[in-house]
């Protein structure tokens, strides 16, 4: 007995062992995985939660393209197969048709929306009317009636679509083979002809993304923060936030935090950070990046000049993170300057100029807005006039249209709001609209390079488009060059240096190609470590925050800065990257930071030299106080995190109907049972059926 019950085993272990050997091949012949998804995941605050989820094995639902609206009908009453998995081109992907979907959520698993190759011709903006109203300097006590927008509508086209919550996973579809391959699959199983409904099989579609975390902030991170008391200690959410980018024309002493005597700083400022519905698919290129690119052309305008002839006031290039979340960076490096956790204080910022939306310049102008409310201090209104006044004279020498709102306007959203909530600080905000926003498409997938009218000839090769002189990289460098002049003057440089301050139209075209169509280019690839050479690739970076504080972005954009502003130093790497071996207190890392680059390969080399530089630029934790003080509540900063998962996916495949699936179900039960009896009398009648004849006892071996 115990002979056969090996033999069951080992041939249980075979069979189990060959039908591990086929189960891949047998998944690929049953689904068809989609790549180059992009999921909706969700967000939580300290009141709320937005943003998609499957349920925790994923959502499967029958495919149905929808044609148009009037085709909703199908899928959320007459159809006969529910749930459905609709399939929105990107025309049909607007609030009034996913608020319907969601509104008929049992009868739907999932949308999919095929995102295009071109950008629509209508306006899409899913961001709110009013962003960050609640975090700005305009409340009840500052400007009440200024507060929540109700003078200016800044974003008059926002749907608010991106603040909603779905209770069914939400992808975005690349335009590819992946998705005519479910063209096709639909238009063989799934179409209705004559009103009549197809019959089985049917195509589906299966989407995963389950999310953990669950109702607010405060939820998630009471239950993150009891969970190493549990049994299976999980986080079931993060704080959102990244790093801020900073550098200074003057070394300051990144050591001795908090104020410094004798030292005024003029703060020049933009956001990095973008998001989108799919936060995977957020550029950005008019909400952010044509800010931040303006302003690293001008940082780099100013490099020589202010190393010849510093000016009597030292300029700060800040660089904010997660601004879109209810100004997580800003609001981060004013508390740090608050709590003298900063290598300047409040007290030692003398102007701020903020660089906003400039990429559409040439529709509308550019526009200087200034805070009404401090403006009434007599000396701060002077100090903003002045600083206007500097624009308008630069601006005569250039082909820019400069002008000035209504004095009674208020600023736009903007990380200046941030600093006037702790101080009254004089300051400007560029931006390329007089009143609301001239981007049509603010936060959303189609704020791209396309719509900067960034676009090469089809014939040349990556390289010839690097180099390619773009009219957007025209335009914004006239911008980079009045706004490093202005700086210059602001900080009391002199007026003969300015004809000498001018923004390289080579390095505005390298900015725009690196930073909105592709990293991995020849001057990215030299002037980042080379360690950090496998995060450049065929695409721009990822401009929404995230979660992670290793964010490839930030440093990415310090790397560039510490290019355009710092200085080659002829030192060894082991001395470059172990900056403990410095003693010189003048080139001490208190004052600068030092990185060992991958550099540029010679003409007649094979490698590229690697060599060290020497900047002012440096990382500052962007993440809201909230975290640090524990204070979930918070209604003065940001308390946006982020649910963590484990598994997003999505596949297709042919379902079967419930006649079949039942019919498949019975006969797996009578195998079963048939199996089950057999089994059972073998086991009984084993004695006989397996015994051999007895041997003699007296056999001789």
């Amino acid at each position: 007995m115990d002979f056969i019950s090996t033999k069951w085993i080992i041939h249980l272990l075979l069979c189990c062992l060959f039908h591990g050997v086929g189960c891949n091949s047998v998944e690929q012949k049953i689904y068809v995985k989609l790549n180059d998804t992009v999921p909706c995941v969700r967000l939580l605050n300290a009141t709320h939660q937005i943003g998609c989820q499957s349920s925790l094995a994923g959502d499967v639902g029958v495919i149905h393209i929808l044609e148009s609206e009037g085709n909703l009908e199908w899928v959320l009453s007459t159809g006969p197969s529910p749930p459905y998995m609709v399939i929105l081109e990107s025309t049909l992907f607007t609030r009034d048709i996913m608020m319907k979907l969601k509104n008929g959520s049992s009868r739907i698993a999932g949308v999919a929306v095929v995102k295009p190759s071109t950008n629509p011709i209508e306006d899409f903006s899913p961001h709110t009317t009013c962003p960050n109203e609640n975090t700005g300097v305009y409340s009840e006590s500052y400007g009440p009636t200024m507060a929540h927008c109700n003078t200016t509508v800044w974003n008059p086209k926002g749907n608010g679509l991106s603040y909603e919550e779905f209770n069914f996973p939400i992808f975005s579809l690349k335009d590819d083979n992946g998705t005519e391959f479910i063209r096709q699959c639909y238009l063989k199983h799934n179409l209705v002809v004559n009103g009549s409904a197809p019959g089985y099989p049917l195509c589906a579609m299966q989407l995963s993304s389950h999310m953990h975390a669950v109702r607010d902030t405060v939820t998630c991170m009471r239950r993150s923060d009891t969970s190493p008391f549990s049994l299976n200690p999980e986080v079931v959410c993060d704080p959102l936030g990244s790093f801020n980018v900073w550098g200074s024309t003057k070394s300051l002493n990144n050591t001795a935090k908090g104020h410094k005597e004798n030292e005024t700083v003029v703060i020049a400022a933009a956001r990095l950070d973008s998001r989108a519905f799919f936060h995977g698919i957020s550029l950005g290129a008019e909400s952010g990046a044509s800010g931040f690119i303006t302003l690293l052309a001008a940082a780099g305008a100013l490099a020589n000049v202010t190393r010849q002839d510093h000016p009597p006031r030292t300029i700060l290039y800040t660089f904010f993170q997660g601004e879109t979340f209810d100004y997580i960076g800003s609001s981060r490096m004013v508390y740090d300057m608050e709590k003298d956790n900063f290598a300047i204080d409040l007290d030692n910022i003398h102007s701020l100029l903020e660089i906003g939306q400039v990429g559409l310049h040439n529709i509308s102008g550019l526009w200087l807005h200034s805070d009404p409310v401090s403006r009434r201090n007599d000396s701060i209104d002077q100090e903003v006039k002045r600083l206007i006044d500097y624009f308008q004279s630069v601006a005569t020498n250039l082909t820019i249209s400069l002008g000035q709102p209504d004095v009674s306007q208020p600023l736009p959203p903007a990380s200046f709001q941030r600093f006037l909530r702790a101080q009254s600080i004089p300051g400007v905000v560029l931006t390329d609209h007089k009143s609301h926003f001239t981007n049509r498409f603010l936060e959303s997938m189609y704020d791209n390079a396309e719509y900067l009218n960034l676009t090469y000839p089809p014939d040349l090769s990556p390289e010839e488009q690097f180099n390619f002189d773009t009219d957007t990289a025209r335009g914004l460098t006239e911008v980079a060059t009045m706004v490093a002049r202005t700086l210059y003057k602001q900080a009391g440089g002199a007026d003969e240096q300015l004809a000498s301050i001018n923004a390289d139209l080579q390095t505005v075209n390298h900015l725009l190609y690196g930073f909105l169509k592709q990293t991995n280019n020849s001057w990215f690839r030299a002037i980042v470590p080379p360690e950090h050479q496998r995060f450049l690739g065929p695409a721009p970076p990822e401009y929404y925050v995230g979660v992670t504080f290793n964010n490839t972005f930030s440093n990415l954009v310090r790397y560039v800065l510490a290019n355009l502003t710092g200085t080659a130093v002829n030192i060894s790497k082991e001395n470059c990257t172990d900056q403990s071996k410095f003693t010189d207190d003048t080139e001490s890392t208190d004052m600068y930071d030092y990185m060992w680059v991958s550099g540029v390969t010679p003409p007649n080399g094979t490698e590229p030299v690697p060599y060290c530089v020497r900047s002012t630029v440096r990382l500052a934790r962007a993440q809201s106080p909230a975290f640090e003080l524990q204070d979930y509540h918070s209604s003065n900063y940001s308390t946006w995190s982020e649910s963590r998962w484990k598994y997003i996916g999505a596949r297709i495949f042919l379902v079967a109907g419930n006649d079949l699936e039942m019919l498949t179900l019975g006969m797996g039960v009578a195998v079963l049972v048939t199996s089950l009896l057999l089994t059972y009398v073998i086991n009984s009648k084993a004695d006989f059926l397996f015994s051999s004849g007895r041997e003699p006892a007296n056999a001789t071996y």
